[in-house]
């Protein structure tokens, strides 16, 4: 019996040291995994940030462009620098404290920069203008304070709109409806009756490329054609039911024009009898 209780008790001594090294182990996996994932969450964090920070700005060929600085900064000394730059390393603009914008020569005539914020206003902007504009301080060392990657967008062209009549009889006539521009195409059915018109089949009306969208639906019996970009929106329009030739139904607005009149003959009637008696 001594024996046995000896051996059980060992047992019982040997789990315990089991279950400790087991819970180091998981302990130290757990602060591993927990360690790493803030690791991980810190990297996303920054990659979020970094993301967030660049700003996409989109510019009509031709107009002026406005870039502000929305972190706020001083010049103290005569020693601190901002300075805008475009693809990070052409100087556009430079300033220094209690001294006048130092314009560079390939942007002088096109650029102001005013403070407090020292925003940047560059003039008629051209396609050779797109790329990556940053406003830097330098004071102990340089920090971006602002991001932006510009481009640089002519305006959209008018979209050809053509309405081709497919079959025709007095109720109703189809229709084939095509929006084009030089870099899409959409072509679809349509159904027009006395009283409306729809969309007769199930081809996509809207297409998005990388540099524009072309957009076609159906208000009422008007067919419309969108085409648009970031920076400038064209609309084509045609009436379908010109295209048709429907006879409406004149005896069915005989009957309710006829039951109106009736309607208020009687109730004129009821009205003037009321008042006699």
């Amino acid at each position: 019996m001594y024996v046995t209780k000896m051996i059980e008790n060992k047992r019982e001594a040997n789990r315990k040291q089991v279950f400790k090294v087991l819970c180091y182990f998981l302990h130290c996996s757990v602060e591993r995994i927990m360690t790493r994932g803030v690791v991980l969450f810190a990297f996303s964090l920054l990659y979020i940030i970094e993301v967030q920070g660049l700003q996409h700005v989109f510019a009509l060929h031709g107009k002026d462009l406005h870039l502000d600085v929305k972190e706020p900064f001083k010049l103290v000394k005569q020693t601190d620098v901002f300075s805008w730059k475009f693809n990070s390393n052409a100087n556009i603009v430079k300033h220094v404290l209690n001294s006048e914008p130092d314009v560079s020569d390939n942007y002088k005539g096109r650029v102001e920069s005013f403070g407090p914020s020292y925003s940047l206003l560059l003039k008629n902007v051209q396609h050779s203008d797109s790329g990556d504009y940053t406003a830097i301080v330098s004071v102990q060392s340089d920090k971006k304070v602002a991001e932006y990657k510009v481009i640089v967008q002519d305006p959209v062209t008018p979209a050809d709109l053509t309405v081709h009549l497919v079959s025709n009889n007095s109720d109703s006539c189809n229709l084939t409806v095509t929006c084009s521009t030089v870099d899409y195409n959409i072509s679809s059915s349509f159904r027009c009756d006395a009283q409306h018109c729809s969309h007769a089949d199930k081809n996509n009306l809207n297409t998005t490329g990388n540099v524009s969208s072309l957009k076609v639906y159906l208000h009422q019996d008007t067919i419309f054609c969108n085409h648009s970009n970031q920076v400038s929106w064209n609309q084509t329009m045609k009436v379908l039911k010109s295209y048709c030739d429907i006879k409406t139904d004149s005896s069915g607005a005989t009957i309710i024009a006829a039951s109106t009149s009736v309607l208020s003959f009687l109730t004129l009637s009821i009205t003037l009898c009321v008042i006699m008696k």
